[in-house]
């Protein structure tokens, strides 16, 4: 599996960075990760629902230690060049 897009949406909100859309393999779309600042430096968080009971849960998220590292790599990675650049959004990899 490969990351061939990654999109990020920078917002300016307290811990909220910005929101993600990741293309897997030209053919599989995931929305509205985030990239989040935590106590320890960025993190990614991924797609959830809100529970009756108050509680998230993850619709979408890798089953691997390796996998969830890739893919939270390439999001911050992608994340730094948008901030450093000062853009509203940028893609990598797409058209």
């Amino acid at each position: 599996m490969e990351v061939t897009e990654v999109r990020v949406f920078p917002v300016n909100e307290e811990k909220l960075r910005a929101y993600v859309t990741v293309t897997f393999d030209h053919c599989f779309v995931v929305r509205d990760l985030k990239i989040i600042q935590g106590p320890n430096g960025l993190f990614v968080s991924m797609p959830s629902k809100k529970r009756k009971d108050g509680t998230y849960k993850d619709v979408a998220h890798p089953i691997n230690h390796e996998t969830r590292r890739m893919i939270e790599e390439r999001i911050i990675a992608e994340y730094q060049k948008t901030v450093g650049e000062g853009g509203d959004k940028i893609a990598f990899g797409g058209e």
